[in-house]
């Protein structure tokens, strides 16, 4: 897989304050890292940095070699709000990135309804974001990523607002579409099996000032078996991200 979105060095202060320190990171074609953590650890900025928001005091961002350090909407971001605007259709809200970008709104939607039977929205189309479940609702804020991601998307938490069961079942239906999308996907979360379900690595931030102390690679291939967090093998994936994070 090649390379698409590489971190040198970063670091970040806020004053006297120094949140990173050194981070680097890389990111390649179609592949899923997961970012664990403790809170307050600098994992936000960290993305609002790659995102371009925010510009870091020392280091740089690379996108397929371009620097790109402080260009907001060079890859794409989603907080663990969806963010889906109530007085709009669901198929507006979708097409959204596109318009921004300047496309006509009639091209955006032709464009946007094309996923909307690989993303499990079929017959939403017309709706309002009141009117969808809670993983309806994050399956539309997950195809506007796409949508507008420039096959890089940035994920806080995408999956943290839903309970358990919703959540398991979205965690299968997310591995079963990143099969049939271009997309290098770096998401947060504080779920250690989350992190190694959905993963192909897991970076560990942590210290202070933060950086990435520890990269687990998770050998186990897409798509994997539904029982795949019962297994031994998950379960020392498990050991190891915790003694990671102690």
């Amino acid at each position: 897989m090649n390379e698409i979105l590489r971190a040198e060095d970063i670091g970040m202060s806020y004053g006297d304050n120094e949140v990173l320190r050194g981070v680097g990171l890389t990111l390649r074609e179609g592949e899923i890292v997961g970012l664990i953590g403790a809170s307050g650890g600098g994992k936000t900025t960290l993305f609002n940095i790659l995102s371009g928001v925010m510009r870091p005091t020392a280091g740089r961002v690379l996108l397929r070699g371009e620097d790109v350090t402080g260009r907001p909407g060079s890859v794409s971001y989603m907080l663990q709000k969806d963010m889906l605007f109530e007085h709009m259709r669901v198929i507006d809200n979708v097409a959204l990135p596109l318009v921004v970008a300047g496309e006509k709104k009639k091209t955006a939607r032709e464009r946007a309804d094309e996923y909307f039977g690989v993303f499990g929205l079929e017959g939403t189309q017309l709706m309002y974001p009141a009117e969808l479940s809670g993983g309806m609702r994050q399956r539309a804020a997950l195809l506007r990523t796409y949508l507008g991601s420039h096959g890089v998307a940035l994920l806080d938490e995408p999956f943290g607002a839903l309970d358990t069961i919703t959540r398991s079942k979205i965690h299968e239906w997310y591995l079963g579409v990143m099969e049939s999308l271009d997309l290098a996907t770096l998401f947060v979360t504080h779920d250690i099996d989350e992190a190694v379900k959905l993963s192909d690595r897991v970076l560990v931030l942590s210290g202070s000032p933060g950086r990435i102390s520890d990269e687990v690679v998770i050998s186990a291939g897409r798509p994997r078996p539904a029982d795949f967090d019962l297994t031994s093998e998950f379960l020392e994936y498990k050991r190891t991200l915790t003694r990671a994070l102690r």
